[in-house]
């Protein structure tokens, strides 16, 4: 160890600093957090010195706002997702699996800028120039307006920028940026934490918009302290499984917009599609006189989407029964079917089932209970459902089907993909102003009601 240096242990989640390793951290009470890294002792005293010009306190009404705030990234799925485009001075961190399609996302992202005359830089410290040429030759043309570079030293980038001033930024990686004045190496704790930190100075000071792509770990969570998500102003998550077509975006934090939006992308060997009508390609495919199969609606954000719920109630050849969910929350199933026992008479104890969402997307709003429901007792009683049918509501534990949020949006939506009844709570029948002509609504207060309107009409 070089003189001037010390080892001091950092919690990953929070950035907690110690001189000694502990078990549990005491900033946040997790465990097995702590990291052991080599700093500089001289790196506080080399940054002292480098303050911003002091501002004045100004009030709200000296703040001007205009209309053409924010850019269009042209790309509709990834505006919606942001709030409705790209905020100048923005921090974004995007994160995924390997491969998933982050850099591709962020590449189609300069090309549309740059060719709408937009001064963009693509920073990369993991490609080299003709690797990203070449990844760039299957999207298209892209303008001179992008700019490459293979850097990973934040001085040198901090200078390039200064001298170029672009209106966009792309960092592609952060765990592979160093700052020099940080004695450990890049990838650490206190190296993503302090790189962020520059690149938030550069992105408030110089009104630049930065997205930044971090690595994940293999619980899901972007690599290095949790810190890093509360320095940004966006956190989009990429999710999806590599080896299938469809792509989701995510935003799990965003300070200029809703986070409960999602975009969704189909990956070809083109870049990334995409996917104006989720409902629609959730739903292709679905089979056609089957048991065990329904079709439900889910709110993400401000758009309604129908998902296939699946479920198999099979005789357990064992003393105790296999329970799976694919696609929702495992405990959920597990509550419903306690439910269907007590409140429906339904002797599920000594049954396996398996529910899942087809499509591989994960939607854990509670309006898709009733299909889960309607979904256990179609398999259960080898009912077949009409492919006509929607079904939508929370389900309580006394067997009461809940009224759920935005219920007329649910219905116009069944309605434009061809749906002719609706099986949703009467507690939203209040909700529905408007008389939806062409569909039918069914009306029920509790699981009861809805496994007799199955029963006796279908």
């Amino acid at each position: 160890m070089g003189k001037g240096n010390k080892t001091v242990y950092f919690c990953q989640n929070c950035g907690y600093e110690s001189a000694k390793w502990m078990g549990q951290c005491p900033g946040c009470r997790d465990w097995n957090t702590f990291v052991e890294e080599t700093v500089s002792s001289k790196a506080s005293s080399k940054g002292a010195g480098k303050l911003r010009k002091v501002q004045e306190p100004v009030s709200l009404q000296q703040i001007d706002l205009q209309e053409d705030e924010r850019k269009t990234s042209g790309i509709d799925e990834l505006d919606r997702v942001l709030g409705g485009g790209i905020v100048p001075g923005s921090l974004v961190l995007v994160g995924g699996d390997p491969g998933i399609g982050k850099s591709t996302l962020l590449l189609q992202v300069c090309q549309h800028l740059a060719n709408d005359g937009i001064q963009v830089l693509y920073i990369s410290g993991e490609e080299s120039l003709r690797q990203i040429k070449l990844r760039a030759q299957r999207i298209g043309e892209i303008s001179n307006q992008l700019q490459l570079l293979c850097e990973t030293n934040l001085q040198t980038i901090r200078e390039i920028i200064e001298r170029k001033k672009p209106e966009v930024v792309i960092i592609d990686s952060i765990q592979t940026m160093y700052d020099e004045e940080i004695a450990s190496a890049p990838g650490s704790v206190s190296q993503v934490r302090e790189s962020t930190n520059v690149l938030m100075q550069i992105a408030k000071g110089m009104n630049v918009s930065i997205f930044i792509v971090g690595h994940v770990t293999k619980e899901g969570n972007v690599a290095g302290p949790r810190v890093l998500e509360h320095m940004v102003d966006t956190v989009l998550y990429f999710e999806g499984d590599r080896h299938a077509s469809y792509r989701i975006l995510r935003g799990v934090k965003n300070r200029f917009g809703s986070t409960n939006e999602i975009g969704v992308f189909e990956m070809r060997s083109s870049g990334l599609e995409e996917v104006k009508n989720p409902s629609e390609f959730l739903l292709d495919g679905r089979p056609e006189g089957a048991s065990g199969s329904v079709v439900a609606c889910s709110i993400e954000g401000t758009r309604p989407i129908l998902i296939e719920i699946q479920a198999l109630v099979c005789q357990s050849n064992f003393g105790m029964p296999r329970r799976t969910a694919a696609g929702t929350d495992f405990n959920r199933v597990n509550l419903l079917m306690a439910v269907l026992e007590k409140r429906a008479g339904l002797n599920l104890s000594s049954s396996d089932a398996y529910v899942n969402i087809a499509g591989g997307i994960r939607m854990n709003e509670p309006a898709i209970d009733l299909g889960i429901v309607l979904a256990l007792v179609s398999s259960y009683r080898d009912w077949i459902i009409p492919d006509s049918i929607l079904v939508f509501g929370e389900v309580g534990l006394s067997g009461e089907v809940r009224a759920v949020s935005m219920a007329e949006q649910r219905v116009l939506e069944a309605k434009k993909l061809g749906f002719e009844k609706v099986i949703l709570p009467k507690a939203c029948q209040k909700s529905i102003m408007n008389p939806i002509e062409g569909i039918q609504l069914l009306y029920v207060e509790t699981i009861r009601d809805a496994i007799q309107i199955v029963r006796d009409r279908f």
